[in-house]
């Protein structure tokens, strides 16, 4: 049988393509100072699959998982193995226009579900666990718009691989050596200014994104002068695209006026990622930046690395690193 009924456990740990599920929350802490605060940090990440089992025996059809990332700077705080060939802090795109800011993070969580509850109550049950060993940098709470849209209207993540793609462009290969199985992560906040996005035509909106609105078709690539949002995000390099995948959730508060996207890309390569932000943050060519960009502003912008399951778990029979002050 394959019904989520038939299943004894909740979905594993580390699962980078968990399936799309109604709510998530994106939280992103920062270690404190200190030996104690390290070694908590490392136990708790070490056991996530047994808070997620904890949790999600609640209910499986909710379909509760959890992604953990680990920050550059925390690396070396919380492992003697070396730092995946790729990791290092968000580096800002200073564009002509539009800056893509890098703001800190040591630990990423991605956690989601079919039920905002079990979302919540795993939430509150890791940051018992963590107590004062982290203090919150970011916590944004997404759900699923509609059929899969943003704020913006349109259709998001049509361009994510599928099938035996997934693990190809999402999951570090023999050349990553420890790191096999792992995946690295970026996360963004955008801010979108719905008023002003709204005030434009659906044939200029479309003119931005890349698509049709109604239907998703993907319009054609323009031959010369601005490039459409899907274009500046697609990267070919020597004929081969580069895929990544996106996992992004809407947000809001209409009673503050404040809406967005969470953009979260996982990528078996960092610096497909980071084409792409200069891509639509500097432009190609450089000047032409996305236009999406002036109707959506980036407000953070942190990078981490998640190992892979077997990984995270054996941390907790590994000798504490000596702690640099």
């Amino acid at each position: 049988m394959s019904t989520s009924s038939s299943r004894r456990v909740p979905i594993e740990s580390q699962k980078v393509d968990a399936p799309l599920t109604s709510s998530a929350t994106f939280l992103v802490l920062q270690i404190a100072d200190g030996a104690d605060a390290a070694s908590t940090a490392r136990d708790a990440i070490a056991g996530i699959d047994d808070l997620v089992k904890n949790v999600g025996f609640r209910d499986l059809d909710a379909m509760l998982s959890c992604t953990v990332g680990i920050g550059a700077a925390a690396w070396p705080r919380l492992t003697a193995r070396r730092v995946p060939a790729e990791l290092h802090p968000f580096a800002p795109v200073v564009g002509p226009v539009h800056t893509a800011p890098g703001t800190p993070g040591d630990l990423l969580f991605h956690v989601r579900a079919n039920r905002q509850d079990l979302v919540f109550e795993f939430e509150r049950q890791l940051l018992d666990v963590l107590g004062d060993a982290v203090t919150v940098v970011d916590e944004t709470s997404g759900f699923r718009y509609f059929d899969v849209r943003d704020l913006l209207g349109f259709v998001d993540g049509t361009a994510n691989p599928v099938g035996n793609a997934v693990a190809e462009s999402t999951l570090v290969g023999a050349e990553g050596g420890d790191h096999v199985g792992g995946s690295y992560v970026v996360v963004q906040r955008y801010l979108h200014d719905l008023g002003q996005w709204q005030a434009l035509t659906t044939e200029q909106q479309e003119a931005v994104i890349g698509r049709k609105k109604a239907d998703n078709v993907e319009l054609d690539d323009a031959a010369v002068g601005q490039k459409s949002h899907k274009t500046l995000a697609t990267i070919v390099v020597d004929g081969v695209e580069h895929n990544i995948l996106r996992d992004n959730m809407p947000f809001g508060s209409p009673g503050s006026s404040s809406f967005g996207t969470y953009f979260i890309g996982y990528s078996r390569y960092l610096w497909v990622i980071e084409k792409m932000l200069e891509n639509m943050f500097i432009g190609d060519p450089p000047g032409a930046y996305d236009r999406l960009l002036d109707f959506s502003r980036a407000t953070t912008g942190s990078t981490f690395f998640a190992p892979s399951a077997d990984f995270l778990s054996g941390l907790a029979d590994e000798p504490m690193p000596e702690q640099r002050i």
